[in-house]
């Protein structure tokens, strides 16, 4: 079965970004609503603090965007980052599957404040990412995108806008595992460093002053980047940004291929300078 058929397993997959753009935007809201007011109940599965990271704004805002995905598109496949009680309700056989994290930077950006958190949303037909929306509900932004569709933003209560990557500033985002070295590295270079979470690095480039963003998979993580940090990047991509791997190829639009780093630019010489300093210290 080639790949347009199997979109065909799902309702209506151009539509899934502007679809899925309210309960996006309400989960949020109730994340951004319970900051400061909500205490972290780890995750005893986890091995790490950062993986064992809950709160009950996670688990609300997870329920918000489950609640419209079973009102769209009730036979998907789910990989949702929180068991809460709608995810029994997935089955696991569709080759549409939706990734969700509502509060990815739980513990770094949510509850220790350390750089902007986000929402994430995606959708991968055939293991392949096809659409994503990324919240950022401090900054009340919201981007969005599909493949061969463009990208878009949502600022406040406005109407969506074409958006593209754009060096316009100096500013870099960094994910919270990017070791201090590499960062004074680039402070070296006159770029303005921002630690955040894996969603907002995947679409630095097209915020305001920023032009880029790299993201370092966690040294405990033996399996990589994971496939709800793989999300967002089809926004970058259809922004018209370099979206690459550790080696300067093209970062893969699969979820299954092994990778431990990713860059996302608006320029290519950006991305060229955080290969050399990465290869100074890696």
């Amino acid at each position: 079965m080639d790949h347009s058929a199997r979109m065909q397993n799902l309702t209506d997959p151009n539509a899934f970004s502007s679809k899925m753009t309210p309960s996006v935007q309400r989960a949020a809201k109730i994340a951004r609503s319970l900051e400061g007011r909500v205490a972290n109940t780890p995750k005893a599965s986890e091995e790490t603090a950062v993986k064992q990271a809950l709160t009950e704004a996670d688990s609300r805002a997870q329920e918000e965007i489950l609640k419209a995905l079973l009102e769209h598109y009730p036979t998907v496949s789910l990989e949702a980052e929180e068991d809460t009680a709608s995810v029994a309700a997935f089955g696991s056989g569709s080759d549409s599957l939706v990734i969700i994290d509502p509060i990815d930077g739980t513990l770094q950006s949510y509850l220790e404040g350390l750089g902007p958190y986000s929402v994430i949303v995606g959708l991968a037909v055939e293991r392949c990412m096809h659409s994503a929306l990324v919240a950022l509900p401090r900054e009340d932004l919201l981007y969005r995108g599909a493949r061969g569709a463009g990208a878009e933003v949502i600022e406040a209560s406005a109407s969506p806008r074409r958006v593209e990557a754009c060096a316009d500033g100096d500013g870099f985002i960094v994910s919270h595992s990017v070791p201090q070295e590499i960062r004074a590295a680039l402070e070296a270079e006159g770029l303005r460093v921002t630690p955040a979470s894996g969603g907002v690095v995947s679409i630095a480039p097209l915020l305001s002053g920023v032009r880029g963003g790299v993201r370092l998979a966690a040294a405990e993580n033996k399996v990589g980047l994971s496939v709800r940090g793989r999300a967002g990047l089809v926004i970058a991509r259809e922004a018209g940004a370099c979206v690459r791997g550790r080696d300067g190829y093209p970062f893969p639009e699969d979820l299954d291929t092994p990778a431990w780093l990713v860059s996302s630019t608006a320029l290519e010489e950006d991305e060229e300078l955080i290969r050399r300093i990465l290869g100074r210290f890696m």
